[in-house]
């Protein structure tokens, strides 16, 4: 089964041994994203709502790197900092995805973003996609 490695620069690049995504045969397997800038390699505000659209803009940026785009997504798992902000980020997610991925979702306690961990409220939101490309 042929394997390819999938990069963008419209992504974070990743920061260790790991690719943006994997494509073997008709499935895409992407890296977990967080609200890093792929401008700057930085995280963006520290509100709920703008790190989970930069989050979901990464995610879409390397499906489109791989030929494909959001309405391809049948798994997502997604992690918050703070439960309390599970309805603005559900909200701009629904905005996203209007073919309706399967969802995991838990709560983490701290997030790791460019080798460190982040105190930023609300940086840990995570999309794990397993992607069928073929039509």
């Amino acid at each position: 089964m042929d394997r390819a490695v999938i990069h963008t620069d419209d992504a974070p690049a990743a920061v260790g041994p790991y690719s943006q995504a994997i494509r073997i045969g008709p499935f895409l397997y992407t890296a977990g994203q967080i609200g890093l800038d792929p401008a700057t390699g930085k995280l963006v505000e520290d509100e709920i709502e703008i790190q989970t659209k930069r989050v979901l803009e990464n995610l879409r940026a390397v499906l489109q790197a791989a030929g494909g785009d959001l309405s391809n997504v049948v798994k997502t798992t997604v992690f918050l900092l703070d439960m309390a902000e599970f309805k603005v980020m559900n909200g701009v997610y629904a905005g996203f995805f209007w073919r309706q991925p399967t969802r995991t979702f838990g709560r983490t306690g701290k997030c790791l973003a460019a080798g460190r961990a982040c105190r930023n409220r609300g940086c840990c939101i995570y999309s794990r996609i397993r992607q069928r490309t073929d039509k």
